[in-house]
C-alpha cells in the first residue's frame, strides 16, 4: 500500500515530491521512486513518513486510503468500529525504531485522558521485545484483579494496536480502554455488526460478561503476550483424574490379556 498511500497522503496535504522530500530530509528522487513502486522504504524513512502524516504506521503500508481520500485522508469509514486515522501517539529511538510504552496499573487513570498525547506517552516507561511482529504498534498494560486467571494480578499484557475493531474474532483476548470501565483485560466478543458494542468476558467464570456500545471505546489492543513473576498454579486435580484414567487403562489391558 505504500506508494498508492505516499502519493494520496503527499497531495492530501498539497506537497509537491520536492517539498515532502525536504520535510523527511531525503532526495526528491527517493520520493518519486517509492511513489513508481521502484524502490521501498527504509523503516526509519517509513516510520517519519507515517509520523508526518499523523498516522500509525501499520494504517500506512495495510490500509488502503484510496477508499477514504474522496471525504478525507484523516478519517476511516463512519461504520461502528472503524476507528478514525488519528495521529498514534509513540516513542522511538534514534534509529526511529518504535519502543513498547508501559502503562502501570496507577498510570491507567491518566491513560483514559492522555492516550493521544505525545508528552503523556514520553513520560512513560517503555522497552523493546524483539521477538514481537516488527510490524504494528505495540503498547503493554499492567493488570490487576482475579478475573483473567490463570494469569495472575500484577501481570503485563502486550497489546498489538487495532485499526479496525470489525474485523476482531470472538474470543480474542484484548486490552479494551473505555471511559465507562477504565483500562480492561477481557475477551472480545464481536456484536459490532448487530448491535454497535463489543461483549467483554473473564476467564474466571466467577465473573459475569457485560457489554460496552462502541462509541465508548478509545483503543483496543490484542493481546500478543504477557510478562509475570507468577507462575500458574497446577491444577493438581487434574493430574489426579488423567492418573486415575492411566490406571483404569492398565486394568483394562491385564484383563483382557487374562
Amino acid at each position: 500500500m505504500v506508494e498508492n498511500n505516499l502519493k494520496i497522503l503527499r497531495k492530501k496535504q498539497g506537497l509537491t515530491q520536492a517539498q515532502l522530500a525536504e520535510k523527511l530530509e531525503i532526495k526528491r528522487s527517493l520520493i518519486g521512486a517509492y511513489e513508481e513502486g521502484r524502490a521501498e522504504p527504509k523503516l526509519s524513512t517509513l516510520v517519519s513518513m507515517a509520523r508526518f502524516f499523523g498516522i500509525s504506521l501499520d494504517q500506512f503500508i495495510t490500509v488502503d486510503l484510496s477508499q477514504t481520500a474522496a471525504s478525507s485522508a484523516n478519517e476511516t469509514s463512519n461504520l461502528p468500529g472503524k476507528s478514525n486515522l488519528r495521529v498514534l501517539a509513540i516513542t522511538v529511538d534514534k534509529d526511529q525504531n518504535e519502543f513498547i510504552e508501559l502503562v502501570p496499573q496507577k498510570a491507567s487513570a491518566g491513560y483514559l485522558n492522555g492516550y493521544a498525547d505525545p508528552e503523556f506517552i514520553e513520560e512513560l516507561p517503555r522497552f523493546r521485545l524483539p521477538m514481537l511482529d516488527a510490524i504494528g504498534t505495540h503498547r503493554a498494560f499492567e493488570i490487576k484483579g482475579d478475573s483473567m486467571l490463570p494469569i495472575a494480578s500484577g501481570a503485563v499484557i502486550i497489546g498489538k494496536y487495532v485499526e479496525d475493531w470489525t474485523e476482531i474474532k470472538d474470543g480474542t483476548p484484548c486490552i479494551v480502554v473505555s471511559q465507562q470501565e477504565g483500562v480492561v483485560f477481557k475477551r472480545i466478543f464481536n456484536k459490532i455488526s448487530e448491535r454497535s458494542l463489543l461483549r467483554l468476558h473473564s476467564d474466571n467464570p466467577i465473573y459475569e460478561p457485560y457489554e460496552v456500545p462502541v462509541e465508548d471505546v478509545s483503543e483496543i489492543w490484542e493481546a500478543k503476550a504477557y510478562i509475570s513473576s507468577t507462575f500458574p498454579i497446577a491444577d493438581f486435580s487434574l493430574s489426579k483424574l488423567t492418573s486415575i484414567v492411566m490406571d483404569l487403562q492398565q486394568e483394562v489391558i491385564k484383563l483382557k490379556k487374562a
